[in-house]
């Protein structure tokens, strides 16, 4: 995967920017709050139509742009794949609406035809691994959702519209139970959400045990080398309904979960679903299902997410994204961007030259940093190095 050329209009603090990107590593050197985050983000929101610095788009919007009442911020890349060249763009609209208000509706294009955004996700991949991440592990079960939502989505051309679909029945299913729990009726009504859910839930649990098994056997490996061998590193995928009781990722295991069937889990989790009716009439809301999984982080047996160090923490989500990488382009046979931000700052000088041994091996990566001192000189020399600044992009 190369990344060829970038053009932003009114997104962040970038009025216009047109770059062409080599096929190396890239520096984007300056002090903070001149753009050059905004520059990764402009390149992950292009794969995965998310930001990971924000959840609400508008705010992407450049701000002296968004005060007119029709506002629009475009993001537009030409990147090689596959030996093929294809152009991407998204289009960020504030329109008017109502009295004095706006609302953001996004457009897509892939190959110069609009295209629904799940239908494009995963075209163009991208890693990106920031200081902040350390919520995947830190924080509630919903950010490791998250996490592996947005791997897989890249990884796995259907998964997004399979999970869209699912949230969508997920929201009927649990309309339907507030109104039995409320007004009273027949249970049966649930039967046909039952069933969508049930078909959806299973392919995703399917999915998620297939990625957590690969991006482990990746991890641990990866995370031997960062902690010469003191700490093995394992992944424990904790779905809210489960087929085969326990499932539990581990690498002393040697149960083959590829094995489970989606049909099978499906058949599982519809019966589950009956069994638990009236209680969840009486609660008014879906007790299991994908949108309850877990996914826990463990260093000799230790929870890291309860007891682990700020060292581990770092070393942990080192390894699980250069695990993702590589995991990438196993599934793509393409290698992803990769972006790094600021992260040469969170990691002592070994994990630094680990890290850069590691991502000399792909095609393209981004690093952002304050300074450039932080890399050593003949990882520097062999680097383009850029100073951004005030919404400015230029070639040292």
């Amino acid at each position: 995967m190369h990344l060829k050329r970038l053009s932003l209009t009114n997104f962040r603090n970038f009025a216009r920017l047109d770059i062409d990107l080599p096929r190396r590593v890239i520096l984007l050197v300056g002090n903070n709050a001149q753009g050059k985050t905004s520059i990764l983000e402009a390149v992950y929101f292009l794969a995965s139509f998310t930001s990971f610095q924000t959840n609400t788009d508008r705010q992407m919007v450049n701000l002296v742009e968004a005060k007119n009442p029709l506002a629009v911020a475009r993001l537009v890349a030409d990147y090689q794949r596959n030996k093929r060249n294809h152009h991407i763009e998204a289009r960020l609209i504030l329109e008017p609406t109502g009295v004095n208000g706006q609302r953001l509706r996004k457009e897509i294009l892939l190959d110069g035809v609009k295209k629904q955004m799940n239908d494009v996700i995963g075209h163009f991949n991208a890693v990106i691994f920031v200081p902040q991440m350390s919520a995947i592990i830190e924080d509630g079960p919903d950010e490791r959702r998250r996490y592996l939502n947005l791997a897989l989505a890249q990884a796995v051309p259907t998964f997004a519209g399979v999970l869209s679909d699912y949230n969508q029945a997920l929201s009927q299913r649990n309309a339907l139970l507030k109104a039995l729990y409320e007004s009273g009726g027949s249970g049966d009504q649930l039967e046909v959400w039952d069933e969508a859910l049930a078909r959806l839930g299973a392919q995703i649990i399917q999915w998620r045990v297939e990625a957590v098994q690969q991006i482990e056997r990746l991890a641990a490996r990866v995370h031997n080398e960062l902690t010469h061998g003191r700490e093995v590193l394992r992944l424990n995928y904790q779905p809210a309904y489960d087929p085969l009781p326990p499932i539990s990722m581990k690498l002393t295991t040697d149960t083959d979960r590829s094995a489970l069937k989606a049909d099978d889990i499906r058949k599982g989790f519809l019966t589950r679903l009956k069994e638990i009716r009236s209680e969840e009439i009486a609660r008014g809301v879906t007790t299991i299902g994908p949108h309850r999984d877990e996914l826990r982080f463990l260093a000799n047996g230790i929870d890291l997410g309860d007891y682990g160090s700020r060292g581990q923490i770092r070393t942990t989500l080192l390894a699980l994204k250069l695990a993702e990488v590589n995991w990438m382009k196993e599934r793509t046979g393409e290698w992803p961007v990769i972006l790094l931000d600021e992260v040469m700052a969170e990691l002592d000088l070994q994990r630094r030259a680990d890290l850069l041994k590691y991502v000399g091996e792909s095609e393209q990566v981004f690093f952002t940093a304050t300074d450039v001192n932080m890399f050593a000189p003949e990882f520097v020399e062999k680097a383009e190095v850029w100073k951004v600044e005030d919404g400015t992009v230029k070639k040292n």
